[in-house]
């Protein structure tokens, strides 16, 4: 099934891996964590605790019956101080679990390592230890490793591009827990039946492509495929198309071409829970920016104030402009350093005045620059276009629902467009539209949402 036909376009970004040879440190226990309920795609977890209630590391904290809920767990022993309301940083709000760490850190007595004897028992595991996506998507991985037609799916793709820069996070999983990849790639190689592995990595991190070679020698169902370092290589449909020759059609997800995509971190992740039984608690993040006293690999208990952080760090050199949360080409700008950690935040980037500026957006040239940049052939220049009139039908046709908000055409634009966004409110506006016309054809009143 090989569609290959010419490399995706895209972007050649620096690098900017500062941190790439910083081996992980491990960063103390803060004294308070915000444990927000919203740490992945679908439905918030109701919260399990209560103020003043005694909760122990590991412990479920916030959880639901919902398909697409993930599990939320205490990072830290102590007692629940309050349950808040938390802004973040794409405007949603959430519900947080607000807790005090003790000195002791003791862990729940469910801590252990699960058993597991068939598909169905590790897909309960995987949905209890709390995965979701740790690249940066945050889907649920139970969901992801149960697609509708399984007998369809001969590759586990392994994204270890780590496309955006200054990340490294993606990269010392690699270099420090290569049993635990070998180890999670194994077991959904094993229970979710998938025949072949291929991992994908780009070819500016020799090192690694080198671990993971030697780490599958002997098994032929794996591979390891190098990768131009071109950005944004990493994202799932284009990664998809660089190893595999398939292209995802619109409206439909990786398995109905026969692929899985599995986070590296993620799948490390998965092993390390089925060997020892703690969930997700801790991530690994890159501090970085010219703004951080000192840049490093850290290991942070999940719900850990960006300024604690921050602080471990040695604080801000001269003025602290900006903070993203992620890369700098899809990451978020961050309005509050109280902000905690979550589960699929990668990086932490802190800049200066020399890295911020800020430029006054003109009219369009029509120079078609963002249509060169766009990794999936679409047209930015007419998705503006339609978004400013409003028009439903235009927006339709320029595909803008297949655009994954990259950046590349705001990278590339001369007259400074902010054309993501745009293109991530049409998408809104569509969406607002659908679901519109489906109430209307259900019966139900203007604006009703459906039930899902």
């Amino acid at each position: 099934m090989n569609m290959r036909k010419k490399p995706l376009r895209g972007l050649f970004v620096s690098h900017r891996k500062h941190t790439r040879d910083m081996p992980t440190e491990m960063m103390p226990v803060p004294k308070t964590v915000s444990i927000i309920m919203s740490q992945h795609m679908g439905p918030p977890c109701d919260v399990l605790v209560k103020k003043g209630e005694t909760v122990k590391a590991g412990q479920v904290i916030g959880g639901g019956d919902a398909y697409f809920s993930t599990p939320v767990h205490a990072s830290v022993s102590g007692t629940v101080l309050k349950i808040d309301e938390i802004i973040m940083p794409n405007g949603d709000r959430s519900r947080a679990v607000i807790m005090e760490a003790d000195p002791e850190q003791v862990f729940h007595e469910s801590c252990k390592p699960p058993a597991v004897h068939d598909k169905a028992g590790f897909l309960e595991a995987v949905r209890a230890s709390g995965l979701v996506g740790l690249g940066g998507a945050g889907f649920p991985t139970h969901v992801k490793l149960n697609p509708p037609n399984p007998g369809q799916v001969d590759t586990l793709l392994i994204n270890a591009a780590e496309c955006e820069p200054y990340i490294t996070s993606d990269y010392r999983t690699m270099m420090e827990e290569p049993e635990d990849v070998l180890a999670g790639i194994k077991a959904i190689m094993k229970y979710i039946e998938i025949p072949r592995c291929v991992i994908g990595i780009e070819d500016n991190k020799p090192e690694a492509m080198q671990a993971m070679a030697e780490l599958f020698r002997n098994d032929d169902s794996v591979n390891v495929c190098k990768l131009k370092s071109k950005y944004p290589q990493g994202a799932e449909k284009v990664l998809i198309y660089e190893t595999t020759g398939r292209i995802v059609p619109e409206g439909k997800l990786p398995a109905d071409v026969g692929v899985i995509v599995v986070n590296v971190t993620t799948a490390a992740a998965l092993a390390a829970y089925l060997r020892t039984g703690v969930p997700l608690i801790n991530k690994r993040v890159t501090v970085d920016g010219g703004a951080v006293t000192r840049k490093k690999n850290l290991l942070v208990s999940i719900g850990t104030p960006i300024s604690a952080v921050l602080e471990y760090c040695g604080g801000a050199k001269g003025e602290l402009k900006k903070v993203v949360y992620g890369g700098p080409m899809m990451g978020l700008a961050v309005y509050d350093l109280a902000y905690p950690v979550v589960k699929n935040c990668n990086s932490l980037l802190f800049f200066g005045p020399d890295e911020v500026k800020n430029y006054e957006e003109t009219a369009c040239i029509r120079c078609g620059r963002c249509a060169w940049a766009c990794p999936i052939n679409l047209m930015p220049l007419k998705i503006d276009d339609a978004f400013d009139r409003e028009d439903m039908d235009g927006l339709r046709a320029t595909k803008v629902s297949l655009c994954f908000e990259c950046g590349c055409c705001a990278y590339v634009c001369p007259a400074r467009r902010d054309l993501t966004h745009t293109n991530r409110l049409s998408k809104a506006r569509l969406k607002a539209a659908d679901a519109k016309e489906n109430a209307k054809e259900g019966g139900k009143p203007d604006g009703t949402e459906t039930d899902h």
